[in-house]
């Protein structure tokens, strides 16, 4: 006789494993079977990889850009080198370099018993949060010249999609002050 139990979902957001659980009567002694156990971490930035920049240097870029915008807390848990690895489908040894070298940054350590989480970190300078944008408005400007748009043209549709975005300051960021 065989009796099977209908899958259970466990798991904390953004983790969810499904457990199948085959429960055996043999011999009047009950067994449990673990059939599948699947874990799907979510990273928690967006990764474009584009050819000519090393994978390794864009994994990093992300991640700061994500913990100095504000879209990665202090205290947040960062991916594990094996998940970073497996979700991102770059080596185990790209991974760790990424990790390794966010820990040397001071944007990330590691607590025993945690794993690894997001280091309190001042507040980034207008300047760095800036910096972040530079490939951005590299791209921009070179989209502007093959199109023959001058500069105060630019600035003038930048600044009409900020005050679009941000609403009726148009000096405000998208961070708020504190």
């Amino acid at each position: 006789m065989r009796a099977q139990t209908e899958p259970v979902a466990l798991g904390t957001p953004g983790i969810l494993i499904p457990l199948y659980l085959a429960i055996c009567c043999r011999r009047k002694v009950l067994t449990h079977t673990v059939l599948a156990v699947i874990v799907h971490i979510v990273i928690p930035f967006r990764v474009d990889f584009r050819p000519g920049v090393s994978i390794y240097e864009q994994i990093v870029y992300a991640a700061k850009k994500a913990m100095i915008s504000g879209q990665m807390r202090t205290g947040d848990p960062f991916p594990s080198v094996r998940a970073l690895s497996r979700e991102l489908k770059v080596n185990p040894n790209t991974a760790h370099k990424v990790v390794t070298t966010l820990i040397s940054a001071g944007m990330l350590e590691t607590q025993p018993g945690i794993g690894t989480i997001v280091s309190v970190r001042p507040e980034a300078r207008n300047s760095e949060r800036t910096q972040l944008l530079g490939q951005e408005i590299e791209q921009l400007v070179v989209e502007a010249k093959k199109l023959g748009i001058g500069m105060d043209d630019v600035l003038t549709s930048v600044a009409t999609h900020w005050k679009r975005l941000s609403g009726s300051d148009p000096d405000r960021g998208g961070r708020s002050k504190k």
